[in-house]
């Protein structure tokens, strides 16, 4: 056995379980994506563009592409927002509680994301806790629409998204360096300067990073903006699910997949781009 063989055979069941879970299923969705779809809603085996052509062909799809943009970046920058605090804290803190902390930060992610949009039905509901506060406090007279609308799906998203953020957060604050703060605070630099001059440049990598997970998976999200949105907010997620199960239109719903993923992927290379360029 020659040594360059050996790692392609230590990573060979990686490889195969990857092609099994992954590769092939892409393949297969862009396979139905070249089938036709027959006004009966039966599918017609053959190799065509039909679907893309529509696809593209369609004002609709722009619109659910720029919805799915907007709200994806304001979820992302949202959690990252919000978690940046909680996570620098995380990572400085000395106390005992950490890893009690710690879960605490990560705890969404033991719950089920549907019972997780429920519970915000109850609090930004019109009968809800937050209505009710600002009702209370006489801050508003009648009940403010937080659910149904985009409101509520960037909040339930923010949320959804933000545990993640905050462990890449915890990831990228290892290039930290206490005594380069300290250094600059002894020479005379106030916290906030500290801040904007050491600490935000040395974590940078890691709140791209943090931004990003948030983004992918804001932009693949499908119940919270079914469910908070009420159906009236459209975006490709639902869209998908819409041509695939209420309209029985399987090739166009696996060609604005397709689409879906490409978006992604340049999202992905993009952030590749940003970083060496970061690294240099």
């Amino acid at each position: 056995m020659t040594p360059r063989l050996l790692p392609w055979l230590l990573l060979a069941p990686a490889l195969v379980a990857l092609s099994l879970v992954f590769v092939l299923p892409i393949a297969w969705l862009f396979r139905i994506s070249l089938n036709i779809s027959e006004g009966s809603g039966a599918m017609m085996e053959a190799v065509a563009l039909d679907s893309y052509a529509t696809l593209f062909a369609d004002d609709f799809t722009w619109t659910l592409t720029a919805n799915s943009f907007r709200l994806a970046a304001t979820a992302s920058t949202g959690a990252v927002l919000l978690g940046y605090p909680i996570a620098l804290f995380l990572f400085r803190t000395r106390s005992r509680f950490r890893p009690l902390l710690a879960i605490l930060a990560v705890a969404p992610l033991m719950v089920s994301g549907v019972a997780r949009v429920v519970g915000w039905l109850v609090v930004l509901g019109d009968q809800g806790l937050v209505n009710a506060a600002l009702i209370g406090l006489g801050l508003t007279q009648r009940p403010v629409p937080l659910i149904n609308n985009w409101d509520g799906v960037a909040i339930g998203l923010t949320e959804s998204v933000m545990p993640y953020v905050i462990l890449s957060l915890l990831a990228g604050f290892g290039r930290l360096d206490r005594s380069v703060e300290e250094a600059a605070a002894t020479l005379g630099a106030p916290p906030w300067r500290v801040f904007l001059r050491i600490t935000l440049p040395l974590s940078l990598p890691g709140v791209v990073l943090g931004w990003l997970i948030g983004f992918v998976l804001a932009m693949s999200a499908f119940v919270t903006p079914r469910l908070l949105g009420g159906g009236r907010v459209f975006v490709l997620a639902t869209e998908i699910y819409d041509l695939a199960l209420e309209s029985v239109d399987w090739p166009a719903a696996a060609a604005l997949a397709m689409y879906a993923l490409v978006l992604l992927l340049l999202v992905l290379a993009a952030y590749t781009a940003l970083t060496r360029r970061i690294a240099h």
